[in-house]
């Protein structure tokens, strides 16, 4: 059930975003080219922050996980194993942040929109 409403919900962010685009396109009289083109990308920057995130989180559970079973192994290097798995954690996470910048640049400043807006 929990996964029906988290496919809902992105389905109804999805759909705003891409409605919005494309109102606002329609507006200015825009070609269908270009009603295509917000509609993808709007699509596109979802899916790249999403399968980001995603991963993201998939990795920071796993390495915690395996950091806590070596630490119930060996708790005298629960002290390195913490410094090390905190590096790691930072270093996935500027992978989600890495998908965000790049759906942020998709939706506000994608360099592809001048050749679809007349």
């Amino acid at each position: 059930m929990k996964k029906v409403m988290v496919a809902v919900a992105l389905l109804a962010v999805l759909g705003a975003a891409g409605s919005a685009w494309a109102a606002d396109t329609v507006a200015h009289k825009a070609s269908d080219a270009s009603v295509w083109f917000f509609a993808m990308t709007a699509l596109g920057a979802g899916l790249a922050i999403g399968l980001g995130a995603i991963g993201a989180g998939i990795g920071q559970g796993i390495a915690v996980g395996k950091t806590q079973e070596a630490v119930a192994r060996q708790p005298e290097l629960s002290g390195k194993l913490q410094v090390n798995m905190f590096i790691g954690l930072a270093i996935i996470e500027s992978l989600a942040i890495y998908a965000l910048v790049i759906s942020l640049i998709l939706l506000y400043g994608n360099p592809f929109k001048d050749l679809f807006l007349n």
